[in-house]
């Protein structure tokens, strides 16, 4: 592939008179000078050509992404129709794009109209957008589906000439990407005319984005914006000492409290919900000086989120906890630090995140690292070397689920009759869909007209039927409206509303799955404070404000944890191997590491240390992959079913990002005979059919495909509701057709997204004959992190580090004897 690769600083000096007078008096008139990246997509967008800009936070890609719209709508004038769409990921970050775009329509008078539809948008909006469209709409995903599933999509959107893609890595690698990528092949040809831009701070592989936004990449420029500061990553430890486990640092508070009094604006972002609700806990009762300081996550409620972000925005909060719900790019110019509490698991995400801070391309962002074990000050470290040398991470364009197709080809029904070969050469365009065949898109067709073969004798599974012209077309009108409700690939678990008092003010969602493990009386951490939780009526938990003090709980949230990616845990790898650089590690890492060397090993590069020993009345076998929990939780499963063939009665296993350990009566003596590559094709199939994660990843399919409804006109269907109906389903299907098309997609899913089947597969290859097997009397340094944890977890596996101190007392005490 040959695409263009501009270079915006060589190209400025003949594009400074490419900016019409007004567009230059406005830039002068602030002290500003057009920057050599915006003025190059300036150019392109004047030869029509598609563009992916790479440019750093602060640098001004959102406008360069505008600027070329701005300047044709003021020279050929507006009110002809939507000629931008704008695509974001985030609701808040269109709404901030949409406020941030009026300044200079205002400011420079320009007859353009800009709208902004999402899931919030009300209804009376929606509807005088159809009939007096905008000159610029800015939504998401989802609205996009919408959008073009009704019959006057092709009016719409005849007049596109510009589809900017905001934060495309966040998009692409996701089921959301492939719902998206199939929206964009549909504009493609509703407006063959209309260019695409994409725009991204943080790519690993930008080339793979470029047959994302066109089936012909070469064609597509790639611009490179000048480079920023680089950013001031510093790491936090506190004099109190680094813990040996657990992962919530409250050890830190203190230490994460006084930086927020130094600074004028932090947002300390963590990784789960969960860390969220207990760091916000712990600073709230050590804030003396009653400092503002929020929370924010996906399951408060969305009135509480507003609330906090429009006070960021107007800087009358000192610091806000949050997680990956503010890391995209929305401007808040006030936040002068990011606190990481606990490792970053992936460097772009850690670099988007710095970037929340400084929106100042000239200027440096600071960040403040804090780990929360000795295992996580590798992982900082390793991170913070990576964001040096401008090494990124991330798997690109991920391919395409036979869920998320059959969701669009409903949305494609519900604009029209459509021609199935037609359909099926638009959909390979989509990135994600490039290598589909043509019987698995005619088996994705089939599901969607009939349900597939054991269901198509129920006529509520027929929504398509062909007529005598070929064409195919809803089998009832009354489809439409049930699939723009339910619109979407993001399928949360069971969730139910928290209320505060019968009559009170609703506080936001927690797991149905959590709920069930209360009982009347019990207490919990949400929205910041501790409940006590006092029962349920009809779909929501009734709390309190408890009368006394008790320990607790946190509820744990599906897909909550951030996974280790390879390159990060390749680089903490680098470290362990080589001896030279323990010099430069922080002392008590360092006391840490050669304890481990005089106790056990660190084993070679390339080598998997494998540990075991006795404790009390139960062996344990430890190994240290560094594959990410997701990897090390199905080799957990796997490892414990061989064990039982084995007769080694194994009792139960423990995962982290790190390492696993698997416990159990027998003494293990030849490890290497469990770690083989045959462990996925003996064990892999046989566990996944009888396992409960093939079953939600069934439900989540079902979800997105269509099958099972979540809202009904008039009403909605409890998390139990559809449960039932996925369950009944996936044992008619396993029964009837194992080879459908959703329990095909299923399958893959859990392979890929919650087993991380390909990295286990890649591991299991690679140690082999390179096992390192040492057998010891007792436990080893290293093993105290992930040991410390087992029978002290809430539900998810959400350990309090308080619960963990006696526990690593006498085990640190144990591995240093």
């Amino acid at each position: 592939m040959s695409e263009t690769l501009i270079d915006p600083l060589g190209l400025a000096p003949g594009l400074e008179t490419a900016l019409p007078v007004r567009f230059a008096r406005w830039f002068d008139e602030r002290g500003w000078r057009p920057r050599a990246h915006q003025l190059a997509m300036l150019a392109l967008a004047r030869e029509g050509r598609d563009a992916l800009l790479l440019a750093p936070t602060g640098g001004g890609k959102t406008l360069a992404g505008f600027l070329p719209s701005l300047v044709e709508l003021a020279e050929t004038g507006s009110g002809c129709g939507i000629h931008t769409l704008y695509v974001s990921p985030l609701k808040a970050l269109a709404a901030d794009i949409a406020r941030n775009l009026e300044a200079p329509i205002q400011e420079m008078r320009l007859p353009i109209a800009i709208a902004l539809r999402t899931g919030d948008t009300p209804s009376s909006a929606r509807a005088r957008q159809r009939r007096r469209p905008p000159d610029v709409l800015l939504t998401t995903p989802e609205s996009l589906a919408l959008l073009l599933s009704y019959p006057d999509a092709q009016l719409q959107f005849s007049k596109l000439r510009a589809i900017v893609l905001d934060e495309l890595h966040a998009l692409a690698e996701s089921k959301r990407g492939a719902l998206l990528a199939l929206g964009l092949a549909r504009l493609r040809r509703l407006a063959p005319a209309a260019r695409v831009v994409g725009l991204s701070a943080t790519i690993a592989e930008p080339r793979s984005l470029l047959r994302y936004l066109s089936p012909r990449p070469e064609s597509v420029a790639l611009v490179q914006g000048e480079p920023g500061a680089p950013p001031e990553v510093e790491i936090l430890l506190p004099g109190t000492g680094i813990p040996w486990a657990g992962h919530y640092a409250t050890h830190a508070a203190p230490a994460i409290l006084d930086l927020i009094r130094r600074h004028r604006t932090s947002i300390v972002f963590v990784n789960t919900r969960a860390q969220a609700e207990v760091l916000f806990g712990v600073l709230w009762r050590l804030n003396d000086d009653n400092l503002p300081i929020a929370l924010h996550h996906g399951s408060l409620d969305v009135e509480q989120r507003r609330k906090v972000e429009a006070a960021m925005a107007s800087g009358r909060l000192r610091a806000v906890v949050a997680t990956s719900s503010l890391d995209l790019g929305i401007d808040w110019g006030d936040v002068d630090l990011v606190v990481q509490v606990g490792a970053p698991k992936s460097v772009s995400r850690l670099l988007q995140r710095v970037g929340r801070a400084n929106h100042r391309l000239e200027e440096p962002s600071r960040a403040v690292l804090v780990p929360a074990n000795r295992f996580e000050v590798l992982e900082c470290l390793a991170a913070r070397a990576a964001i040096a040398e401008g090494a990124l991470d991330g798997s690109g364009v991920a391919a395409g689920g036979f869920d998320v197709l059959a969701q669009h080809i409903t949305g494609v029904a519900c604009a029209g009759p459509f021609d199935a070969d037609s359909l099926f050469a638009e959909v390979r365009e989509a990135a994600p869909y490039a290598d589909l065949s043509r019987a698995d898109f005619d088996a994705v067709l089939d599901f969607v007209a009939t349900g597939g073969y054991a269901l198509k004798r129920y006529e509520r599974y027929r929504r398509l039927v062909r007529g005598p012209d070929g064409l195919w077309r809803l089998a009832d009108a009354r489809l439409a409206r049930r699939y723009r409700m339910n619109v979407g690939t993001i399928v949360e678990a069971p969730m139910m509303r928290v209320r505060l008092g019968l009559r009170g003010r609703r506080l936001g969602e927690v797991e149905e799955y959590f709920v069930s493990t209360l009982t009347p009386g019990d207490t919990f951490l949400f929205a910041g404070r501790t409940l006590e939780f006092i029962g349920i009526r009809e779909d929501e938990v009734i709390v309190r404000v408890p009368r006394r003090a008790r320990e607790p709980k946190v509820p744990a949230y599906a897909g909550g944890k951030l996974p280790l990616t390879s390159a990060l845990a390749a680089r903490v790898n680098a470290i362990l191997a080589d001896r030279r650089r323990w010099a430069s590690l922080p002392m008590p890492v360092q006391e840490w590491l050669e304890a481990q060397v005089r106790r056990s090993s660190i084993g070679e590069a390339g080598e998997l240390l494998v540990e075991t020993f006795p404790r009390g009345r139960r062996h344990f076998l430890v190994a240290y992959p560094l594959a990410g929990r997701n990897a090390h939780q199905t080799l957990g499963i796997l490892l414990t079913r061989r064990m039982e063939r084995m007769r080694l009665a194994p009792l139960g296993f423990v995962a982290s990002d790190y390492c696993i350990a698997v416990w159990g009566r027998v003494p293990i003596t030849r490890p290497e005979e469990l770690f083989t590559p045959d462990l996925l094709a003996d064990d892999f199939e046989e566990w996944m059919a009888e396992s409960s994660l093939l079953r939600r990843a069934f439900r989540n399919c079902a979800v997105v495909a269509g099958l099972v409804e979540r809202r009904l006109p008039g009403r909605e269907k409890t998390g139990r509701q559809v449960m039932i109906s996925t369950d009944l389903l996936y044992d008619v299907l396993r029964k009837h057709e194992p080879e459908h098309v959703l329990l095909r997609a299923a399958r893959a899913e859990a392979a890929q997204s919650m087993t991380d089947l390909r990295r286990l597969s890649d591991l299991l290859h690679a140690i082999q004959g390179k096992i390192k097997h040492v057998p010891l009397k007792r436990i080893s340094p290293f093993a105290v992190a992930i040991i410390a944890g087992i029978g002290k977890e809430f539900v998810g596996g959400e350990a309090l580090d308080q619960e963990l101190e006696a526990a690593v007392e006498e085990l640190v005490a144990e591995a240093l004897a």
